[in-house]
C-alpha cells in the first residue's frame, strides 16, 4: 500500500513538473503572436492555437536557411532560395489536386505581376503531387513564377516544424529571407497585397529598398 502511495505521489510531481515544463516553453517560445520564434536567428514554427494568419514585427523574425530543391519546370534545375538574395519571397504551399488552390492562384500570380519588379519573388513548393498534373496545373493557370516540386515534403524540413500538411498555405519572407507574415488558408489577392507592399517597403528611404538591412550577405548559404 505505501508503494502504491509513493508512486501515485511520485506520478503527480511528474505531472506538475511537465505541465510547468511545457507552460514555460509555451511561453518563453513565442514571439510576436506566439508562432513563429528565432533560434539563433532562425525560424522554427509552434503551434499557432487555431490561428491562420500571423504576423511578426522585424526584431521577432526567424531567418529560413536551406530552402531547395529541384524545379517544377525543369527536372535538370535546382532552386534555391538563395538564389531571391535581398528580395521579398513569398512562399506558396500548393498541389494540383487542392481546390483552394485552384481558386487563388490567378491572385498569387496578380501579386507576382504587381509586385515582381518592386524585388518581389513568387515560389511555389509543389507538395503530393504528380509532376505531368502540376505542370498542367501551372500552365492552365498561367503561373509564371518557378515552383518547387516537393512531392515528399522534404524541401519544406527548412521551414522547421511547419506543418506540411497545410495546404495551400503562404509564407512571406522579407528581404532578409525572415519570416514576416503566415497565412494558413487560401489567400487572396485584396489581402495579401498590401502585407507583402508593406514588406518589400521596410527600409525604404534608407537605401535599402533591394538589398534589406544587414545580414543579405549570408543569402548564400540558404
Amino acid at each position: 500500500m505505501k508503494s502504491n502511495r509513493r508512486r501515485l505521489r511520485a506520478g503527480r510531481r511528474w505531472l506538475v513538473l511537465a505541465t510547468v515544463a511545457l507552460l514555460g516553453l509555451l511561453s518563453g517560445c513565442a514571439g510576436g503572436d506566439g508562432s513563429a520564434v528565432s533560434e539563433n536567428g532562425e525560424f522554427t514554427f509552434v503551434s499557432p492555437g487555431g490561428r491562420t494568419r500571423l504576423f511578426y514585427p522585424p526584431d521577432e523574425r526567424g531567418r529560413v536557411t536551406g530552402l531547395k530543391g529541384d524545379s517544377l519546370e525543369n527536372s535538370d534545375r535546382r532552386i534555391r532560395l538563395s538564389d531571391f538574395e535581398g528580395e521579398v519571397v513569398v512562399l506558396n504551399v500548393w498541389g494540383s489536386w487542392c481546390p483552394p488552390c485552384r481558386a487563388e492562384a490567378e491572385d498569387l500570380q496578380a501579386v507576382q505581376d504587381t509586385l515582381g519588379d518592386q524585388g518581389v519573388q513568387l515560389l511555389g513548393i509543389d507538395v503530393r503531387d504528380n509532376r505531368n498534373a502540376a505542370q498542367d496545373f501551372v500552365n492552365n493557370f498561367g503561373v509564371t513564377y518557378p515552383s518547387i516540386f516537393d512531392p515528399s515534403g522534404r524541401a519544406m524540413l527548412a521551414l522547421d516544424g511547419f506543418p506540411r500538411s497545410t495546404t495551400p498555405a503562404t509564407v512571406v519572407l522579407d528581404r532578409e529571407h525572415r519570416v514576416a507574415a503566415i497565412y494558413l488558408t487560401a489567400i487572396t489577392k485584396e489581402e495579401l497585397l498590401p502585407k507583402v507592399r508593406d514588406i518589400a517597403n521596410e527600409g525604404a528611404g534608407s537605401g535599402s529598398e533591394k538589398t534589406g538591412s544587414k545580414g543579405v550577405g549570408s543569402g548564400g548559404t540558404n
